[in-house]
């Protein structure tokens, strides 16, 4: 063999040599402390319900809920958001169910932190979807929009009741303008100025939220392209998270993550507060569909998917995962 002088003179294999030195030099690392699980809390059912567009995923009773938190705090995860899915007679126009202080979700709230108390961090999704008969985040005008100001006045309503009902943080997730201010002072003129707000503050009308709307039992007919972001858009996604910050929004998040990194990434870079990014539904789906197939190995493309958004700057990930890629860190 010919050598050329002391070509080449940089070898970066040499750090890629064995399984001991990739990780000693290893720049991005996933922690337990870094998961949030996302869990649905179903009203009226006596058995946990298989969402067949999540393979793993169900909808979940106050006792499997219960035992979820459980596992959850067992294997190191930090938070847990939990969606409500009420009876569909208890839906309406208003999603009244969504402020009764005995709608499901409550309920879900107060069985959780009765059985986690403050070692899992109790988060709610605090958005009128599940609870309207129409299916969209907020109030309807007579006309069929979404009335972002009276829509509001609920929002208020949603925080009191969740905070009452035990949250931690709540969520507010459904991109009406002020919401994260409104959601503020709702907070601290009820005496729950300690209950922390994760903002939604970058949340795309995707076609990644499919299997979600199954979880929820959604009655949504057409979309919501009018309140949430356009995935052709990048800058509004820095006017959503300057205006949340100067609402007093407490921790920021990206929705989707993973076709939305580079978005991720200028969130990161431009805050000093917690970022948050949500592995949805559809980025779920797609890794165990694939993994059923034999097409990828699941494991592997789990780790990476999430490598991935902590890489880009996500210091908290919702993912369906957490649990066991917790367990499986731990392990490790």
């Amino acid at each position: 063999m010919t050598v050329y002088g002391n070509f080449p003179g940089s070898r970066p294999r040499r750090l890629r040599t064995t399984p001991a030195m990739r990780r000693m030099v290893a720049e991005t690392r996933l922690d337990p402390a870094n998961l949030i699980l996302p869990a649905f809390v179903r009203e009226g059912i006596t058995a946990p319900v298989a969402i067949s567009a999540m393979p793993g995923v169900q909808q979940h009773t106050l006792d499997t809920l219960r035992k979820a938190a459980i596992d959850a705090v067992s294997a190191g995860v930090s938070g847990i958001m939990l969606f409500g899915v009420p009876a569909d007679e208890k839906k309406d126009a208003r999603g009244t169910a969504g402020t009764d202080p005995d709608g499901i979700l409550q309920v879900g709230l107060r069985a959780v932190r009765e059985e986690v108390g403050d070692d899992l961090v109790v988060m709610s999704d605090l958005c009128l979807d599940e609870y309207t008969d129409h299916g969209h985040c907020g109030v309807l005008t007579a006309d069929g929009r979404v009335d972002n100001d009276a829509t509001l006045e609920r929002y208020a309503e949603m925080a009191q009741v969740q905070a009452d009902a035990g949250a931690h943080v709540v969520g507010p997730s459904g991109m009406m303008d002020g919401q994260v201010g409104v959601v503020r002072d709702a907070l601290d003129q009820t005496g729950h100025e300690d209950v922390s707000i994760l903002a939604y503050t970058v949340k795309y009308s995707s076609a990644f939220y499919g299997p979600f709307r199954e979880a929820v039992g959604s009655s949504l007919k057409g979309d919501r392209k009018t309140y949430q972001q356009d995935p052709a858009n990048a800058r509004e996604s820095l006017r959503e998270l300057a205006l949340d910050l100067d609402e007093g929004a407490d921790m920021v998040m990206v929705k989707p993550a993973g076709p939305y990194l580079d978005i991720l990434a200028k969130v990161a870079d431009s805050v000093d507060v917690p970022v948050a990014a949500y592995q949805i539904s559809g980025e779920y789906a797609m890794i165990e569909a694939a993994a059923e197939k034999g097409w990828i190995d699941r494991d592997a493309a789990i780790m990476e998917s999430l490598t991935g958004i902590r890489r880009a700057g996500a210091q908290m990930i919702l993912t369906y995962w957490a649990t066991e890629v917790a367990e499986r860190l731990r392990r490790s």
